[in-house]
């Protein structure tokens, strides 16, 4: 649901608004710029969360699978990311540091905290 802020009024035409803004941070698992990171078939309750790196060029998501996915930015429909494996269940966060150097994720049922780097 959009609001806008002068009004406080319902924006029923927010989503289609909204398409060219630059939001501040990006962790939202559904939105104009993540719209492929949900395999087919799949009703989208097993991504547990999307981090943007900062330089945006790529997208991470923690899954329930126990993988975290990453993918150009933007995603669309089709596009396959590189998979990540090293949790033993669900991931439950993915966040990348201040340079973007690092990709760190947080496990569930593992509670192991994973860092990746960029290459």
């Amino acid at each position: 649901m959009f609001f806008t802020v002068p009004s406080c009024k319902q924006d029923p035409n927010g989503a289609s608004n909204t398409v060219s803004t630059e939001w501040a941070t990006n962790s939202a698992k559904f939105g104009w710029l993540v719209d492929g990171v949900f395999p087919s078939g799949t009703d989208g309750t097993h991504i547990n969360n999307v981090a943007f790196s900062n330089d945006r060029t790529l997208i991470a998501t923690a899954d329930d699978y126990g993988l975290v996915n990453l993918f150009r930015n933007p995603c669309r429909v089709g596009h396959k990311p590189v998979s990540l494996r090293g949790h033993s269940e669900h991931v439950v966060r993915v966040g990348f540091n201040s340079d973007d150097s690092y990709l760190f994720s947080i496990g569930g049922y593992d509670q192991t905290l994973m860092q990746w780097k960029r290459l």
